[in-house]
């Protein structure tokens, strides 16, 4: 059998980490003094000013923005309102729907196991779901879709870059019942996962890069509960959330905290108006690519833990390497102009990675990377220069402010690289 797969540029890890020198614990309160960390005391405002000249525009409602560097906070604050309607004001505790900035956690959970040596990246998926045996690739030929035999089965590294051609909306997916596609009411990630197992791919296996919304990452969650023997929700819980102290990121909110609950938000006309949101999941469903609520502070603590290379606080939950293999580009140039991104962006384990700033026109640096979600969440973690940055919206249509955040982010680093 030929393996097929995107060429991984190994130098890319050693040209794009810098290796730890001593991992950096968490400190909530914002410092008196950025410049104790190299930031720009005058220059830290712009951040402020970024996501305020898009509320007054009447483009958001309102965000919450943090920003750390090598540990320190440097910048944490609520802006706006979370809900127009009751004019209730951001918090700092705001709960925000995470969408796909789920499916990096989604990628540590795997990367632990396999660092455990319950899974291997390598693995088909078929080890864990029978269900992916003898996967059919659907193939248009004059005018025609013929299913025709896979090269190979989708393997766990295929999921994790998207890269699986599962329900990533080409022909394989039209050929699939829609009402298919999308956990229906009642499912857990056994029964949905299941369901798709059989859905031609759209291309074959490790070929291509194109975006998995939903079935990809959750049949790696669904893996990761196969592997581990627990449900997904408590494999995080006493995994990930409990160690990191990420003591509001859950799946569904409780009643005590719908308060904190920020409002999705989009223009009608010239108002921005409180709207619904494109999609949500019903109990039992854990998604791991789609489905978790947080907080700008627990997504902190997500993102320093891999600016650490694996540990916060003194909790070590994934080695240097891990992480390491989890930031670094692995599908070569196949991710350029893919979702809007610009040349000069590869993809990991299911974030984006800055492989050329100058061609990518970003202020951050080489080997950045993070990922956004649907509803205007985003993380991203600049080894290079220690930055954590989370940025923590309702609305769609955000890109331009994210950019906006990151380049008024980088240019208040004063003193490059500043030792810690």
């Amino acid at each position: 059998m030929t393996l097929m797969r995107f060429p991984v540029v190994l130098s890319l890890v050693a040209i794009f980490w810098i290796p730890s020198v001593e991992a950096q614990d968490v400190d909530l309160g914002v410092i008196d003094d950025p410049s104790r960390v190299g930031i720009s005391a005058d220059r830290l405002p712009r951040i402020s000013e970024v996501v305020q000249r898009r509320i007054d525009y009447g483009e958001i409602a309102g965000a919450v923005t943090l920003v750390a560097r090598h540990g320190r906070v440097v910048h944490f604050e609520p802006q706006g309102v979370l809900d127009v309607e009751s004019k209730a004001p951001m918090r700092c505790d705001a709960l925000f729907r995470m969408a796909s900035t789920s499916k990096p956690v989604t990628a540590a959970a795997v990367v632990m196991l396999i660092e455990e040596g319950k899974i291997r990246l390598t693995d088909p998926a078929s080890r864990f779901i029978p269900g992916f045996r003898d996967p059919k690739v659907a193939v248009e030929r004059d005018g025609r879709v013929e299913l025709v035999p896979a090269h190979r089965e989708i393997q766990v590294l295929d999921l994790l870059t998207h890269s699986s051609g599962l329900l990533s909306g080409g022909p394989g997916q039209k050929q699939f019942p829609s009402d298919s596609t999308f956990p229906r009411k009642g499912d857990s990630l056994a029964d949905f996962v299941q369901r798709i197992a059989p859905a031609p791919l759209d291309f074959e296996p490790g070929t291509r890069w194109v975006y998995s919304p939903f079935g990809g990452i959750d049949t790696l969650a669904r893996i990761v509960e196969v592997a581990s023997g627990k449900p997904f929700d408590v494999f995080l819980q006493e995994r990930l959330f409990e160690p990191l102290g990420m003591k509001d990121t859950s799946f569904y909110a409780s009643t005590e905290s719908q308060p904190r609950l920020a409002a999705f938000h989009a223009r009608k006309g010239d108002e921005l108006k409180k709207g619904g949101y494109s999609f949500e999941f019903d109990r039992p469903y854990t998604s791991g690519a789609a489905g978790l609520l947080s907080t700008a502070e627990d997504f902190f603590r997500f993102g320093q833990m891999l600016a650490n290379g694996g540990e916060l606080d003194g909790r070590r939950v994934l080695s240097p390497r891990g992480v390491e293999m989890l930031s670094a580009n692995h599908v070569g140039d196949k991710f350029q102009g893919s979702l809007g991104r610009p040349d000069g962006m590869g993809f990991g384990f299911a974030v984006e990675v800055v492989v050329d700033p100058i061609q990518a026109a970003t202020f951050r640096s080489a080997g950045s990377f993070g990922w956004d979600g649907a509803f205007g969440t985003q993380f991203w973690v600049d080894p290079k220069e220690g930055i954590v940055a989370v940025f923590m919206v309702q609305a769609s249509g955000v890109r331009t402010i994210q950019n906006d955040f990151g380049t008024a982010v980088m240019q208040a680093v004063g003193n490059l690289d500043s030792p810690r």
